[in-house]
């Protein structure tokens, strides 16, 4: 490929197997672990589970990241376009509800030609699971060939943004992506089981320690988007297991029940409609295995 802009750090490198940006991974598609997974939400994963599709390397690298054994891009199988593919109709057939991309960013624009290829013949939904760090230019080249899209948006504070993900715009650039994504999908649409069939659905996991930046965070969509046109999904995952190394001390405790419980008051304050999450699910046994059989 030519030089690499197609995320919002615009590295500018030529990836190649000895070349690669912040995303850590060169532009053959690098897969981490494909598997039906039941612990999205509930209208993406449903009974049969979503056939997620885990990208290894990612463009943010946050210091309390779960998947930290894959964002750095060491993990993971090289596959080609076609194999890709072969992947999809796998899990298609093996019940998926759908095709879910998770940490795709660094290969959107690599998926372009994959997805106009299977676009019409999957037959389910096409979900795009990313942390909200988008370029525009790039999500207009997914127009059509995504159904949901499953964004973070993980701060409001340029500090904080900086700080835990070296993103000082992070705010800026997440939240016009997400206008742009719910611009592609509209209002969002569910089938006659419950299934999400198309729309936005914007996650935010509350860190200690930052419950202030978390109501920010929801004032700010609220005032932007409304409520109407996406879903929100509140997050009470955050477990300090995956930040141990992190020279940060307030990302080594557990979230509260209050910190998580005053961010849930504004979203219901501002009509928010959605999910949330019960504290059992600040567990690291719900992070993926990612050296378990999967249909790699």
């Amino acid at each position: 490929m030519s030089v690499c802009v197609q995320c919002p750090r615009a590295c500018g490198v030529e990836r190649n197997a000895s070349c690669v940006g912040f995303c850590g991974v060169p532009d053959r598609f690098r897969i981490a672990r494909a598997s039906l997974h039941f612990w999205e939400e509930p209208f993406i994963s449903g009974k049969r589970g979503s056939g997620t599709v885990f990208f290894s390397g990612c463009n943010l690298q946050c210091v309390f990241c779960q998947n930290r054994e894959i964002s750095g891009g060491k993990l993971g199988k090289d596959i080609d376009a076609s194999e890709l593919e072969e992947l999809f109709f796998r899990l298609r057939d093996a019940g998926a509800h759908n095709i879910n991309l998770v940490t795709p960013s660094h290969y959107a624009l690599q998926l372009v030609p994959v997805l106009k290829r299977v676009k019409d013949r999957l037959g389910i939904p096409i979900v795009y699971n990313c942390g909200g760090y988008e370029s525009i230019k790039t999500l207009r080249a997914l127009e059509g060939l995504i159904d949901i899209y499953l964004p973070d948006l993980k701060y409001y504070s340029s500090e904080l943004s900086e700080k835990y993900s070296r993103a000082a715009d992070y705010f800026e650039v997440a939240s016009k992506a997400i206008g742009e994504m719910i611009r592609q999908t509209g209002k969002p649409s569910f089938d006659a089981d419950g299934m999400m069939k198309k729309g936005v659905v914007v996650r935010h996991l509350v860190l200690p320690g930052a419950r202030q930046d978390s109501i920010q965070v929801l004032s700010a969509l609220h005032e932007l988007f409304g409520t109407d046109s996406f879903l929100l999904s509140l997050m009470n995952q955050y477990t300090p297991d995956f930040a141990k190394q992190c020279p940060y001390p307030e990302l080594h405790r557990r979230l509260t029940t209050f910190e998580y419980q005053s961010v849930l008051n504004k979203a219901e304050q501002l009509g928010f409609e959605g999910c949330i999450q019960g504290r059992d699910a600040a567990d690291a046994a719900y992070t993926p295995d990612f050296y378990e059989q999967s249909f790699l």
